[in-house]
Order: C-alpha cells, then structure tokens, then sequence
C-alpha cells in the first residue's frame, strides 16, 4: 500500500463513506474512488463491501487496520515536527512520570520552563516506573521521573533530590504539638495501615521493616499507588506510609504528616535514553524540575 491509499483507508474508516473520506482529505470524490480501486488491486482483495448505504471494512481489512493506525499516528507526529521545524520551534518534548511526581511536581516546574520555551510543545503523560522504562526504550517519551532505582544499559539515570519516608493519618489522628517530631517505626504494630503493593526496591524495603514488627500492622486494604492511599487516609482508613511529595499538604485532603523513623531514603531520578545529546528545552526542564524538587522534598518542610 502506497501512503495516499493509507490515507484514504483511514479516512474511510473514520467516516464510513468515501465522500466523507474524500471531503476530509480535501479531494474529489471521483478521486478518491480512484485511489480505492487502485489500493484493491494491489493488495489483490477488497477493503470494503457496502451496507445500508455505509462502507464497512472487511475482515482483511480489520487485521490491516491496527498497523495503518499505528503508521498514521507517525505520519501525524512527523507533521507535526515538521510544522514546529517550520516556525523554528523545537521538536515537542515528551515527559514521561508516576502519578505522585504528575500532580506534586511537574506542574510548577513545567509553569517555570514555559518562560523560555513558551511554544514547544510537551507532551505528559503518567505511568509505572517499568512502563516509564518501556516508553523511554521504545522512544515514546524523552524524559522520565520515577522514585525508584533504575539499572539499565539503555538508559542513563540521575538523581535530582531526595527525601525520606512519611507516615500520614487522617486529620486530628495525632494531637498538633506531636506533628513536627518523628514517627518511630514500632508504633506501627497492630495500627491500622494501608499496604502498598508494589515489587520495587523501596517496596521491598518497606516490607521487610513491617514484617518485623510483633504484631504487624492490620492491613486489609493493598492499593498500587501513593496517591490512592493518601485518598483513603484522607477518609479516615487508617495510616500509610507515603514518599514525601504524596505527603506534602494541600489539594483539600484533609491528613497529618510526620517524618518516619528510622529515616527511609526516597530519591528522585530522571531516566534519559544514554548516549543522546539532549536539546536545550530538555536540560532546561530538568533544572526546573531538580530545583521545584529540592524545595518540595527538603525536610525543612516538615508539617
């Protein structure tokens, strides 16, 4: 298939009518006919059989349909560039991170890049450390931040800051005079606690400090993130031990914070792919981020 009859095959399944296709297109529709016939003999079979007035795809159709999306969101992305190219913008910066650091971080920081790279484009989007590695290896992403270690040939990692550990209540769980001193470990045994379920190094860590407590804590709620237990402290089901930006008041929940003892380490990292040369707005959204970080994980903030 040449790449105009991938177009039309797309705006035909878009539309479900070959005027519509070719309206989309911006060509005639004796054209567009045209270039269908033209697909069908080269590929030897039909693309579409008619019913009640609408084009339907057939089944060889179906199976060629995920790979010509798939080739038309590179067709899209390729426009794209070459439009920002054009106005002599840089290429779109694609951001990669975990929810936690989506909500805390990115946003003030991505404010701060925006007055020197008011008009590139960047993309966001939120995912699991090992979805993060797949999209920066798969090159869907530029840059990703994640809380947790990453080892890969691929990849090259930095640490931008770090915290430590917190533990949150619903509010008035602890009494005022008590928030700024540290929450120790042991007076974690038979409390209820959110569990986090996850296989990463500090994961782990966690649950060999909790599985070591006699008794251990009650847990009858896993959940997979941060954000998700903050959520159900917030409503009052229990204690959770949370990374510092999770921790960190604000967006009407209303939890207590304490730093936990002995300290836990939460770094932050950026993960680039090695051996690229990053262009000007990606170093720059990394300082932004490096420097909104060491504000927000610093233990000055102490609640």
């Amino acid at each position: 298939m040449r790449l105009r009859h991938i177009e039309l095959f797309q705006a035909i399944l878009q539309t479900g009518s070959l005027t519509a296709a070719a309206q989309l297109l911006h060509i005639s529709q004796p054209a567009a006919s045209k270039i269908l016939k033209h697909a069908e003999q080269q590929l030897g079979f039909t693309l579409f059989s008619r019913v009640r007035g609408k084009l339907q795809p057939t089944a060889e159709a179906r199976i060629l349909q995920q790979e010509t999306e798939r080739l038309a969101s590179d067709l899209q992305n390729i426009r794209r560039l070459a439009s920002n190219l054009g106005r002599g913008e840089a290429r779109a910066l694609r951001l990669i991170c975990t929810p936690a650091l989506a909500q805390a971080l990115v946003p003030e920081a991505l404010r701060r890049w925006r007055t020197r790279f008011a008009r590139t484009q960047c993309h966001l989007a939120t995912q699991h450390t090992a979805e993060i590695v797949e999209a920066l290896l798969l090159r869907e992403a530029d840059i990703g931040l994640t809380l947790q270690t990453v080892e890969h040939p691929g990849l090259t990692s930095q640490l931008l800051a770090q915290g430590q550990m917190k533990v949150i209540a619903p509010a008035g769980w602890w009494p005022e005079e008590v928030l700024s001193q540290p929450f120790r470990l042991e007076q974690l045994a038979d409390a209820p606690l959110i569990g986090l379920d996850t296989h990463d190094a500090l994961g782990g860590l966690l649950r060999g400090h909790l599985e070591a407590l006699d008794p251990p804590p009650r847990i009858d709620t896993w959940v997979q993130t941060y954000q998700l237990a903050r959520t159900l402290v917030a409503a009052g089901q229990g204690l959770a031990l949370v990374d510092p930006l999770t921790a960190l008041p604000g967006d009407g929940q209303p939890i207590q914070a304490r730093p936990l003892e002995p300290v836990i380490p939460v770094p932050l990292y950026a993960l680039v792919r090695a051996q690229e040369v990053a262009p000007a707005a990606q170093l720059e959204l990394l300082d932004q981020v490096r420097e909104q970080a060491l504000i927000l994980m610093s233990e000055q903030r102490r609640p």
